[in-house]
């Protein structure tokens, strides 16, 4: 399935009959053949977005846990050595994840850990490039505008993978199925995302033991909050050569 399409539209000011829109459909996420929850997605990269929402939700701990993903139209089945005891999800719009997941002592029940000191730093001349090599690299974005970007940069600047969505939440899953599916480690990476900063964002990259999470936008006070309580560092309006650091400042050096 195409990740956009073409539409017919009226241009003002400019000319051509089309447009490409990017692409929003449900995607089913089952366990062992029982529905889990539904979510609004772009398709593409499924299997990765449901490893990656098992994963940031707890549900699962390794990826040793994985007995088989298979994904098919609008469907994804993920076989589990032990499926866990879980109530059916209500749908999931592409603006937000589990809504009224909105405690933080329950990522804390979860078995998530706070971010061990002295794992990682990154200088601020780096940093403040990142967001130009995430928006080069956004495939689908230079044909629509209209989705969502999370990528996993080291702490030279390199990027080691990228994710799009329609979805904030959904990039964010898709990217760190991806990296657990490759078995890649986290605690030496940042997460960068294109939009804002929001609870369900720090939440899913501290479940995956991500050290720095820097946004182009704004975060939320609560996504500050959590992010202190985990001893994440917490970066948002990421742009050109400013940035406001919120938490774990410890972790972001002067320029080298």
């Amino acid at each position: 399935m195409s990740a956009f399409l073409d539409l017919p539209v009226i241009r003002i000011g400019s000319e051509g009959a089309t447009d490409q829109v990017a692409v929003e459909e449900p995607l089913e996420i089952l366990i062992n053949g029982r529905n889990l929850a539904i979510t609004m997605r772009t398709p593409g990269d499924d299997e990765e977005l449901a490893a990656g929402f098992l994963f940031t939700e707890g549900l699962i701990r390794n990826v040793a846990e994985f007995l088989r993903i298979s994904g098919a139209g609008n469907q994804v089945n993920v076989e589990l050595a032990a499926a866990p005891d879980v109530a059916p999800r209500l749908v999931m719009t592409s603006a937000c994840g589990v809504c009224g997941k909105s405690s933080i002592d329950k990522i804390h029940a979860t078995g998530c850990k706070p971010i061990p000191a002295g794992t990682f730093t990154i200088a601020t001349n780096v940093l403040s490039r990142l967001p130009a090599l995430l928006r080069q690299s956004q495939k689908v974005f230079e044909h629509t505008g209209g989705l969502h970007a999370a990528g996993l940069f080291t702490a030279e600047g390199e990027l080691q993978l990228i994710r799009e969505d329609v979805g904030r939440h959904n990039a964010v899953d898709k990217l760190i199925g991806a990296a657990l599916l490759r078995t890649s480690t986290l605690a030496t990476t940042l997460l960068l995302v294109s939009g804002r900063a929001s609870f369900e964002l720090v939440q899913k990259a501290a479940m995956a033991g991500i050290p720095l999470l820097a946004a182009v936008g704004a975060p939320s006070s609560l996504a500050v909050e959590t992010a202190q309580r985990f001893n994440m560092s917490l970066v948002g309006f990421l742009r050109d050569d400013r940035m406001n650091i919120y938490t774990g400042a410890e972790r972001i050096t002067e320029a080298a």
